[in-house]
């Protein structure tokens, strides 16, 4: 996985660091998914961390890897905490596990992924597993704009609603326990293709945009009052299932 960076945290104060900012409870065992917000509560970027000897490692995409180190930089103030590429490789499969594999937290589906000096990955169609189930990819789905519980992330085990304050965390609970949530993401059926971003139309209303499609079904963010009958997104018919 070329396109993925693991980012070594070290010092003493490492785990109470990474804890105070994030949305989930990085004191779990294995594989934690989770991300960094704003103070308003919109992504900053998605990861997975797990600790391993004295260090917490984050595997985090490369595009936004040098955006999380800077921030993480930005918060550190006197902490005791270092933060430096590790140099591992990820790799990740849903083939037959090799051994030391971690399980990915979000779906049973999305297999295992692993962390050494070479790759040891296999020839998954991922497009048609996270269209499937659902499962947003960092700058494809997740953007900047992006509410993370209309992301999915509840559904995909990347937030915890009890273990405390962290960044954004007030925006994320009133969303939780205050609203309904209106928008969001959702597989939907597609007949035909067109461009991610592409906005979904229901008649002449605006219903929601389209992203990644792969067999006949797509991945799209939509408004959830107007996301009825059959929409479209360019050329091709949108319907949910």
């Amino acid at each position: 996985m070329t396109d993925r960076t693991v980012l070594a945290l070290t010092g003493a104060d490492r785990t109470d660091f990474l804890q105070g900012l994030v949305t989930n409870d990085i004191t779990r065992d294995g594989l934690v998914y989770c991300a960094l917000l704003t103070p308003q509560g919109k992504y900053i970027a998605d990861f997975f961390t797990w600790a391993e000897d004295d260090r917490i490692l984050i595997d985090v995409a490369s595009s936004h890897a040098p955006t999380l180190a800077q921030r993480l930089n930005m918060y550190r103030l006197r902490a005791d905490v270092q933060i430096a590429e590790s140099g591992l490789i990820a790799s990740r499969g849903t083939a037959e596990p090799p051994k030391g594999v971690l399980e990915d937290p979000r779906h049973p589906a999305l297999g295992w992924r692993s962390y050494g000096d070479t790759s040891v990955g296999d020839d998954t169609d991922w497009d048609a597993l996270r269209v499937a189930h659902c499962v947003p990819e960092t700058g494809v789905e997740l953007t900047p704009d992006t509410y993370i519980l209309e992301a999915g992330f509840e559904r995909l085990h990347g937030i915890d609603f009890r273990k405390g304050c962290y960044v954004g965390q007030e925006i994320a609970a009133r969303m939780k326990h205050k609203t309904q949530l209106r928008k969001g993401l959702r597989t939907v059926a597609i007949n035909g293709a067109a461009p991610v971003g592409t906005d979904i139309m229901a008649g002449e209303k605006p219903a929601g945009t389209l992203f990644t499609q792969s067999g006949g079904q797509a991945i799209a963010y939509l408004r959830f009052d107007r996301a009825v009958g059959d929409m479209t997104a360019g050329t091709a018919t949108i319907t949910l299932p």
